[in-house]
């Protein structure tokens, strides 16, 4: 395969680089059809059960997603100026494109239950028309108070807060609505505080923002790379062709990604972010093997064949592994992860063929003259020289001490492990201050809750809700959950029957769930006759009265705060079991919790795989076993590392840090191949090991520093990004590249000094040693 590709990059340039550009244009012309999904129900297959009975009970009940406008006003919103202005802006939601009018929750759409003076019921608008007092602006509060439906889902005890539900015909419109109601707002004016929020306003938000952070983030990835490869060599044609390469393999990744009709998720948007850096990986080596062999022969053509000698076995293997890395995200039983992993697998592997290709065919077309000085200035390497002969030194010095001290950092990063917790939450996607940050903390501090999920209620027969003791025990489960401290409101059919009773019979201490079924069914049907919206009736129980949907309004929607809600109820379940019914979760925060749970169980699983094939992989390499595991250790060294250091922060373990570890598998055993390939080469030239020490800690440590440097540097414009996975797949990008590079020019030369060398010749016996290279 070398010689095929070599003999077609040599003899026919610029055929191999017209091919090449036909090919990026073809895949570059499907880029402009991009969609952009940040579905979290997307994240589980359609298939899966979770999302088939969460999509069933959104369907039966008449479920929407919600869009959350929140009015905060510290001295009070129940005044007629500003139910005034919430009426306005009500009225102006109505006719937005994409809001679905008859299902909004506003003080002027919403039904109380109520009688007049003749006793008789009555379900009547809460507001139908703005009070001209503050005395009748305040009972419109108290309504709200005493109705169990209403209360703290509509406003805050206290009256400081109000809250506007506006159900979506989909998610990707809610952006776009928020945006028109907040144009409404400013029109309208007013002292008080208005906030939006809702986890399908903060997917849709994140969606554009992660729009525009992709196209600032490559850019400047791009021309940090560009700057630091002109630094190192100096040449502005040669140091092109790598950035072409990067270029081309981005865009034939995401041309076929587009092209194929999947969509852009929050992890595929990093997917240019991603190659950029790992598609210059092989150039750095190259080019570093260049800058050394052209001033001796003064062709490039013969400094070529000699280079791609040393290097195409390493290029080729380090380039496999990587590729099996990503592909390993393939195993997991997460949709978007999958994709991501499958197309920077593709990335990766293009890059490696236009490497041997594209670099090798644009090198051969330079005029000579553009190489004149190449490789004789002292390059910037005066400091990386001395650094490496440092490090060196440092390593075969001290190698006792550096194995001691890594086994004790690997024991205690162990204990770190055990304290990762799975967590996420679409909101905590943005940073602090962030808009969306600030009304989810805001409005779930006034009211009962943003985060809604649904725990729906089954009954074997048909009218079985009816029953007495069915409805009594969704009463007391309701309690039970409205209990939990993440809870701030719980809401079902069983709030309707005692709030019926209570306006019949004249007080409080009616409240109560009738022991006769036909009292229960008069109660239903008499709010439906007495004006009840049947479609409002019908979000809490089925016209066949056979099923229930508890509404349950939540504070948090992170994981653990999620999970916490769901294990009290499973206790609670567990010690009062009633046969016969089925109760299930449904609900966005319910689905994020799954699917956070299914990617880690799949991210152990394929990056146990993985690990695996790629130990086999470097004995194959290698051909022999104790090659094989000094190649893991980096990797292993790495992953425990830093993965205990985010148990020890207590920092969340969520996407953007489980798919990392496929990257750690993939990029730190690129390190060890190279040093260990060359270490192994340099050993049966000399026979002798610090000889070859010598030699392996010039160009191949300095391309090896140069790949750290490229790939860590190449992800700090995301640093700056407004996006809480983009800031945190930056520094721990930064960090794993920093661990697993350092600690393979540390720790695999003290190993191997403290190992006999001979195994380093294979079958084949070292040269007789001759004189140590001239420094």
């Amino acid at each position: 395969m070398k010689k095929a590709l070599l003999r077609l990059s040599l003899n026919h340039p610029r055929w191999v680089i017209a091919a090449t550009v036909l090919v990026t244009v073809a895949f570059g012309l499907q880029i402009p059809r991009i969609l952009i999904d940040t579905d979290p129900e997307n994240m589980l297959p359609a298939d899966e059960a979770v999302r088939v009975f969460h999509d069933d009970v959104k369907e039966t009940f008449g479920l929407n997603d919600i869009l959350v406008v929140g009015i905060v006003r510290e001295e009070g919103v129940f005044r007629p100026e500003t139910l005034e202005r919430v009426a306005a802006i009500t009225e102006a939601v109505r006719d937005m494109e994409g809001v679905i009018e008859y299902d909004i929750l506003a003080p002027t759409e919403v039904d109380d239950i109520t009688t007049d003076e003749l006793g008789t019921l009555r379900v009547s608008t809460l507001m139908e028309d703005v009070p001209e007092t503050v005395a009748d602006s305040e009972r419109i509060l108290v309504q709200i108070r005493d109705n169990p439906v209403l209360r703290g889902k509509l406003a805050s005890d206290d009256g400081r807060a109000m809250a506007l539900f506006i159900p979506l015909e989909s998610k990707d419109v809610a952006k776009r609505v928020a945006d028109e109601i907040r144009a409404v707002i400013d029109e309208l004016g007013g002292d008080e505080e208005y906030h939006l929020a809702g986890v399908p306003l903060a997917q849709d938000t994140f969606g554009n923002e992660m729009f525009v952070q992709m196209a600032i983030s490559a850019p400047a990835a791009f021309l940090i790379i560009f700057l630091l490869m002109l630094y190192f060599f100096r040449n502005v044609r040669l140091v092109l062709a790598p950035m072409i390469v990067a270029m081309m393999s981005v865009i034939w990744t995401m041309g076929l990604l587009i092209g194929t009709g999947f969509t852009v998720h929050i992890m595929s948007s990093m997917i240019p972010i991603f190659l950029i850096p790992i598609a210059v990986l092989d150039s750095i080596h190259v080019l570093t093997e260049f800058h050394a062999k052209y001033p001796e022969h003064g062709d490039m053509k013969r400094t070529v064949r000699e280079t791609m000698d040393d290097l195409f076995v390493p290029m080729l293997f380090t380039s496999i592994t990587t590729v099996v890395g990503f592909a390993s995200l393939t195993a997991t039983p997460i949709p978007p992860v999958r994709v991501f992993g499958a197309f920077v697998a593709f990335g990766i592997a293009s890059a490696w063929f236009l490497s041997v290709t594209f670099n090798t065919a644009y090198a051969v077309l330079l005029p000579k003259k553009a190489l004149e000085k190449f490789g004789a200035a002292p390059e910037s390497g005066k400091v990386m020289r001395a650094s490496m002969h440092l490090v060196r030194d440092l390593s075969l010095r001290l190698r006792i001490p550096i194995v001691v001290a890594g086994i004790a950092i690997l024991i205690v990063s162990l204990i770190g492990l055990t304290r990762i917790e799975v967590n996420d939450n679409p909101v905590k996607w943005f940073k602090a201050g962030h808009p969306m940050r600030v009304a989810d903390d805001v409005m779930n501090d006034h009211l009962a809750g943003t985060y809604l999920a649904y725990l729906s209620v089954q009954s074997p027969e048909e009218e079985g809700i009816k029953s007495p003791e069915v409805m009594s025990y969704i009463e007391r489960l309701q309690n039970h959950i409205a209990a939990h401290p993440n809870v701030g409101a719980a809401t079902s059919i069983a709030d309707i029957v005692k709030k019926v009773g209570e306006e019949l019979k004249g007080g409080p201490e009616h409240a109560v769930i009738p022991d006769d079924r036909t009292e229960i069914a008069q109660y239903i049907f008499l709010y439906e006759m007495s004006g009840g919206d049947p479609d409002d009736l019908f979000k809490l129980i089925t016209p066949e009265n056979d099923r229930a949907n508890i509404w349950v309004q939540m504070r948090r929607g992170e994981n653990r705060e999620v999970v916490s809600v769901v294990e009290s109820v499973e206790e609670y379940l567990a010690g009062n079991p009633y046969p016969g019914l089925e109760i299930a979760w449904a609900g966005l925060p319910y689905i994020n919790v799954v699917w956070q749970q299914k990617m880690v169980a799949g991210m152990g699983k394929a990056l146990a795989g993985s690990a695996i094939i790629v130990l086999l992989m470097m004995v194959g390499l290698f051909r022999s076993v104790k090659l094989g595991l000094l190649a893991m250790i980096p990797l292993t060294a790495t992953i425990t590392l830093v993965y205990g250091s985010i148990g020890f922060a207590g920092k969340a373990y969520d996407m953007p840090i489980a798919v990392l570890s496929s990257l750690t598998l993939g990029l730190s055993i690129d390190f060890s191949i190279h040093f260990l390939q060359r270490t192994r080469e340099a050993y049966r030239a000399t026979g002798d090991f610090r000889k070859a020490m010598q030699l392996i800690f010039e160009a191949p440590s300095h391309a090896l520093t140069r790949n750290i440097l490229v790939i860590s540097i190449g992800f700090v414009p995301m640093f700056f990004a407004n996006l809480v996975p983009y800031v945190t797949v930056s520094a721990f990008f930064f960090a794993i590249m920093m661990v697993s590079g350092f600690t393979t020019l540390f720790s695999l030369p003290a190993i191997l000094s403290l190992m006999s060398p001979k195994f380093l010749a294979g079958s084949r016996t070292p040269k007789a040693a001759p004189p140590a290279p001239s420094l």
